[in-house]
């Protein structure tokens, strides 16, 4: 590797040694009429200029010597294998973010040739999804060993940002169920609001899902696999009624694409004048609902298919509880143990 940097010496500035940079050809003093100083000063330049690019070439040795693709592997290729990993709805989510703009001077680059700059301003340029699937193609990278280090520390990612979401009210679903027309669209917007069930989950269930005996509604969630069981009253058991009683629920709505789904809904809502709400607020309006009602956490977190309590606390934060006082509860738990009272729940904050 040649040196960036060289000596000259300029007599006409009082014999004072100067620093010229090759690669810009601009030069500055070294303070020094030494000619040892001057030496010393402008190989510890060339040293720190060398030592990165030096670095990296030992590192690709060692690693090259158990994986051969490390000198050519791209993050095209790292997203490609990520992808492959995945399934059903998660997959497609992998294909789009694929697709996004802010990626298109990441990928063709060598990932272990990649500065950690790059990676900033992919973000820079990007949206919430970016940071959230960068984050995890780029840990991703470094546990297959085709990073030897993060390029981002840990707690030097941008936090992620979502938009304020909301649960879609009472008197909304109402008037959405009300204009509704289409019969198999109807009962699909109710049983949103009385399940809670993700729009895709929604739509692909099946008359064998339903147990009539035992009035559960069980199934394997599109996205993590997890089983789902609902317990229904008879609410809904008037709507299934309603519904095929063999095969899917939802014969048109199961062949229609999410995002076509939730384009029919907004159309429902801007012909209402509602906004700020989608398909997925019934599932914020279902937690919100349970929390405001005392229905415990963990029955909650089965009822919507939760493998986190983060997750579930994030559906539900915007409810509003009240909670007794303790001699309160420690009363009316009393009362329940001896057969004279009902279990202290806490009350919900009527607005």
């Amino acid at each position: 590797m040649n040196a960036r940097y060289r000596i000259i010496y300029r007599s006409i500035r009082g014999g004072m040694f100067y620093c010229v940079d090759k690669k810009t050809g601009k030069r500055h003093s070294l303070h020094t009429r030494n000619a040892d100083e001057a030496q010393q000063i402008v190989e510890a330049k060339n040293n720190s200029e060398r030592q990165p690019v030096l670095n990296l070439q030992i590192a690709r040795a060692y690693l090259a010597g158990s994986d051969n693709g490390i000198n050519t592997r791209t993050w095209q290729h790292a997203i490609e294998a990520l992808t492959s990993t995945k399934h059903g709805a998660n997959q497609h989510r992998w294909k789009t973010a694929a697709k996004d703009k802010a990626f298109v001077p990441l990928l063709p680059r060598v990932i272990i040739e990649t500065p950690g700059e790059l990676l900033l301003k992919v973000l820079n340029m990007g949206t919430v999804s970016t940071n959230v699937y960068l984050r995890r193609l780029h840990n991703f990278c470094v546990d297959m060993n085709w990073l030897p280090w993060p390029l981002i520390p840990k707690r030097q990612w941008p936090a992620v940002r979502f938009k304020d979401k909301r649960a879609i009210t009472w008197e909304e679903h109402c008037k959405i169920v009300e204009r509704e027309k289409n019969p198999e669209r109807k009962a699909f917007y109710q049983l949103a609001w009385h399940t809670g069930a993700s729009q895709s989950d929604l739509a692909s269930l099946e008359a064998e899902n339903i147990d009539w005996e035992h009035n559960v509604i069980s199934f394997a969630r599109k996205k993590t696999g997890s089983i789902a069981i609902m317990r229904f009253d008879e609410d809904v058991a008037q709507i299934l009624r309603d519904l095929p009683g063999s095969g899917p629920l939802f014969p048109y709505l199961r062949t229609v694409r999410a995002g076509d789904r939730a384009t029919e809904f907004k159309q429902r809502c801007v012909g209402l004048g509602i906004k700020g709400v989608t398909l997925h607020s019934y599932r914020y309006a279902w937690a919100e609902r349970a929390k405001k009602a005392g229905y415990p956490e963990r029955f909650a977190m089965e009822n919507l298919g939760q493998n986190s309590k983060a997750v579930h606390r994030a559906y539900s934060r915007k409810a509003q509880v009240e909670l007794p006082s303790l001699g309160e509860y420690e009363r009316r738990r009393k009362a329940f143990a001896n057969g004279s009272g009902v279990e202290p729940v806490a009350q919900a904050v009527i607005a």
